[in-house]
């Protein structure tokens, strides 16, 4: 559904924003689009959505060239920015009768649709209320159901949580797997690195406009190393007892700010069993002993890291 084939965009014939970027999300898929500022994501949406031309490569969404087809492509895709794109001064129903009649929907069928799609987005309560009283929550239920007034085959959406509380951003998250359930395709940006972790079923990574990493969240975790296994002790004058009784295993460090002492687990389990046993002689309370994954959070700092080292 979504295809870049060594996309590239040089701005002023000098700064080069995208290097050979070449990706594809399949249909009614979650894609995350993730990298440090400047590191060329919006560029990489911008170009697909029409908004600027590849320098060079090819770009395809829903079956259409980017270049040569751009009016069939924006009749295929919905893009939902990081700040709401609504009139202020209109309610959240105006809102969306008149995004439905940009579309090109007739009055009849724009009210209907909005109709609809405020039950969807439990804004029943709210939908005839000028837009400038409501919540950031609401806002960007509101917004991206404006977005959604003609059912898109693609959704750009541009760090569609920030600024949300937690209830709200996982009601986002709510709708961005429900619209994927119906065969949607989206591309994401986010700065939350656990959204992406949820949401996605692909991840890209870019760095300075150049892919370091693709495939799921767990192949990125995976690319960091293995798991390691943490104990925390109640009291913390514990924690040199521990870290002496396991020093001699691999990767052992003592945190002493986080009273936590973490070894790495090649073993998974067997490992864990074997922190856990010499643990256990001492006879001291823990708060937690476990067995843990890499995060994303990690396996970003990673992968990017060994880019620009």
């Amino acid at each position: 559904m979504i295809e870049l084939d060594g996309v590239t965009k040089t701005f002023d014939g000098t700064i080069q924003a995208l290097h050979e970027v070449s990706f594809f999300v399949p249909t009614g898929s979650v894609c995350a689009l993730l990298g440090h500022n400047g590191a060329g994501k919006t560029t990489a949406i911008k170009i697909l959505s029409t908004l600027l031309r590849p320098s060079s490569g090819r770009a395809v969404v829903a079956g259409c060239d980017v270049v040569k087809e751009p009016a069939k492509v924006r009749a295929s895709i919905g893009s939902i920015g990081q700040f709401a794109a609504l009139d202020f001064e209109l309610t959240g129903r105006e809102n969306m009768v008149l995004f439905g009649r940009l579309r090109g929907m007739r009055r009849k069928q724009a009210r209907l649709r909005a109709d609809a799609l405020i039950h969807q987005f439990d804004m029943s309560h709210a939908a005839d209320r000028q837009v400038r009283t409501y919540s950031g929550g609401m806002l960007r239920r509101i917004d991206i159901a404006a977005g959604l007034m003609v059912t898109p085959k693609v959704i750009f959406l541009d760090e569609p949580t920030t600024g949300l509380d937690p209830r709200s951003r996982r009601n986002v998250w709510g709708l961005v797997s429900s619209l994927a359930a119906e065969g949607v395709t989206i591309l994401l940006t986010t700065q939350y690195l656990e959204e992406a972790d949820v949401l996605s079923d692909s991840i890209v990574l870019l760095s300075n406009g150049r892919i370091v990493a693709n495939g799921t969240a767990e192949d990125l975790k995976r690319r960091v190393g293995p798991g390691y296994c943490t104990v925390s002790p109640v009291n913390p004058a514990d924690l040199s007892k521990i870290f002496a009784v396991v020093s001699e295993l691999d990767g052992a460090e003592a945190d002493y700010e986080a009273n936590t002492v973490s070894v790495l687990a090649p073993d998974g389990v067997a490992t864990l069993g074997e922190v856990f046993r010499r643990v256990d002689r001492l006879g001291v309370e823990l708060v937690d002993i476990a067995l843990r994954k890499p995060s994303l959070d990690e396996a970003f700092l990673h992968l990017t890291e060994s880019v620009t080292t």
